[in-house]
């Protein structure tokens, strides 16, 4: 029952078993490479682009040389640049460790503190993390390096490119210098090269081409949308796509029965499949996939594996993934038996960067798509409405019913148009013909929002934000070792701001000085007033009453803060 490939790598036997559940077949070619090493303690350097299955290339040995401690202190550490991706490993971590006894937990911004300080302190084997909470952590003694035995860093160019680095070399220097350390980067940019000589000198330099897919069969397109937008679009694709079947993929379990729940509410016959069913659910609910009793299942990858229904003809990506090899087994469930297929992914104002990983793994561009506005998706309900009219005039009799309409219409003096048209209104009323929808407004070209490196921030260079500008005062500054960096990663992941809605930063002693977009809504602003940074509330307060005006500071100042500044430069 196990693959005899993985198990030639030294893999054990409850990883094994592990692997066999979740239909793990044959080791990428990370994988056959970095195991063996990983498992003999050693470090490592890995340059392979997102796809290649390394999360299973590192996470499998160090599962492996986990052993049980009383005080339960973590032993393996994973630094990831984002949430999304800190979430995706730690729960391919407790898949894998499905078998073993020990405790995975992510730890990110964005998220309650006090849930993680008790998780925690109660004892974990694993710690997968972003830079910026982990150092919090840390900070905080909540988080215990000196037991640590291996520490990897997943993505290591992404967090040189949104401004971690010097939060990642805190993080080495405070694990044990004789813990095992592997580094993992698509490309190799001379900061990253730097920390790799410094912190992995003697590492293994394991590098991987990327695999070439082709899936001829598949139509692939991509949306441009804000998180918020992505169930509206998805019904309205669900309206003006030609579809037999789909199936829509996200990351957790409990997205599954809410976007399906969504969905069969909006009249579609939709259901969830998940880990949580039962093998008889899981059954059932395919066969009434193939059997057309429902047209839709909302999944996640794992629930969805080894699935095979020839009449799906779309697959929608709603949560995009972080691993190549996850994108084209999600989307080669269309395409089957020779038919062609559509597939679809919704990409996220801070999810470009996984697109990109995704054209060069597959060496594919993936077409934008528009996001279909209400006269097409109200040209598309008229023609089902006049197919299905054309339908009931051919398959049903309609003598009584004909009868009907002319004794009204001859009682009331009413035209036949008339009375016709008063019974489209009616059978229309729950779904319009003539739908007035909100227009979605895409997020701005990747241009207008490149994230520039922190000096320019200090510097009071524009960050690419768009619109009308308001200023904003925050207490905290240089007195309390705060940088551009810190407030762009609380405002980001904490309250969850876009980044274009974030202007200048100007840093001074006992303040900073930062712009906003003026659109921003209240709730937002509310939630940042509860913000801490480096455990000090900022008290964001309006700074002054126009916009992209010049700051006049109501904050007394430091007298080192009077020195000489560069002159502001304007967008």
């Amino acid at each position: 029952m196990f693959s005899p490939e993985f198990s030639a790598l030294g893999v054990a036997p409850e990883l094994l078993a592990a692997l066999y559940d979740l239909e793990y077949q044959h080791p990428s070619a990370i994988q056959e490479q970095s195991i063996p090493l990983l498992l003999e303690g050693k470090n490592l350097l890995g340059t392979a682009q997102t796809g290649t299955g390394k999360t299973a290339a590192y996470a499998l040995p160090l599962l492996q040389r986990l052993t049980p401690r009383k005080d339960k202190r973590p032993q393996v550490l994973v630094v990831t640049p984002t949430r999304e991706l800190a979430i995706q490993v730690a729960q391919a971590m407790e898949s894998f460790a499905r078998k073993l006894k020990c405790s995975i937990i992510p730890i990110y911004g964005g998220s309650a503190m006090v849930p993680q300080l008790k998780r925690l302190s109660a004892g974990v084997d694993v710690v997968v993390g972003t830079p910026g909470r982990l150092i919090d952590h840390i900070q905080r003694r909540s988080l215990d390096l000196s037991a640590i035995e291996a520490i990897v860093l997943d993505e290591a160019d992404e967090m040189l490119r949104m401004g971690f680095i010097d939060d990642v070399e805190t993080i080495l220097a405070a694990a044990p210098p004789q813990c095992q350390r592997a580094l993992f980067s698509a490309t190799m940019p001379k900061q990253i090269k730097r920390v790799a000589d410094k912190y992995l000198g003697d590492a293994h330099h394991v590098q991987i081409s990327s695999p070439t897919t082709t899936l001829d069969q598949i139509e692939q397109y991509h949306l441009l949308l804000h998180s918020g937008q992505k169930v509206e679009v998805l019904k309205r694709l669900l309206e003006v796509e030609k579809i037999t079947a789909a199936m829509v993929f996200v990351r957790t379990k409990e997205a599954t029965t809410e976007i399906a729940a969504q969905l069969s509410n909006a009249g579609f016959r939709a259901a969830a499949l998940n880990g949580d069913l039962s093998q008889q659910m899981r059954e059932q609910c395919i066969h009434r996939l193939k059997q057309a009793q429902i047209d839709i299942v909302v999944a996640t990858d794992v629930a969805a594996r080894g699935l095979d229904v020839e009449r799906i003809s779309h697959v929608f990506n709603y949560d995009i993934p972080f691993d190549t090899e996850a994108y084209i087994h999600r989307i080669g469930r269309t395409g089957r038996a020779g038919r062609t297929g559509r597939a679809i992914l919704f990409v996220s104002s801070n999810e470009r960067h996984l697109l990109r990983g995704i054209e060069q793994a597959t060496k594919q561009q993936i077409a934008l798509m528009p996001i279909p506005d209400g006269k097409q998706v109200s040209t598309c309900r008229i023609n089902t409405f006049a197919d299905s009219l054309r339908t009931t005039l051919t398959t049903q009799e309609l003598a009584n019913m004909r009868t009907l309409v002319e004794e009204i219409a001859a009682q009331d003096n009413i035209e036949m148009v008339d009375i016709a048209a008063a019974l489209a209104w009616q059978l229309q009323r729950d779904k319009p013909l003539y739908p007035k929808f909100k227009e979605i407004a895409p997020p701005a070209p990747a241009a207008a929002r490149r994230r520039e490196r922190p000096q320019e921030r200090e510097s009071g260079a524009p960050t690419g934000a768009a619109g009308a500008m308001q200023g904003y005062r925050i207490k905290v500054g240089r007195r309390h070792q705060v940088t551009p960096r810190d407030i762009v990663g609380a405002f980001t992941n904490e309250a969850q701001l876009p980044i274009r809605s974030i202007g200048r930063i100007k840093i001074e002693m006992d303040s900073s000085y930062i712009e906003l977009s003026s659109t921003l809504p209240e709730r937002a602003i509310t939630k940042l007033r509860t913000l801490q940074i480096r455990h000090n509330p900022i008290g964001l307060e309006i700074e002054n009453s126009g916009t992209n005006q010049p700051v006049k500071s109501k904050y007394k100042k430091h007298p080192a803060s009077s020195a000489k500044k560069s002159p502001r430069r304007t967008p």
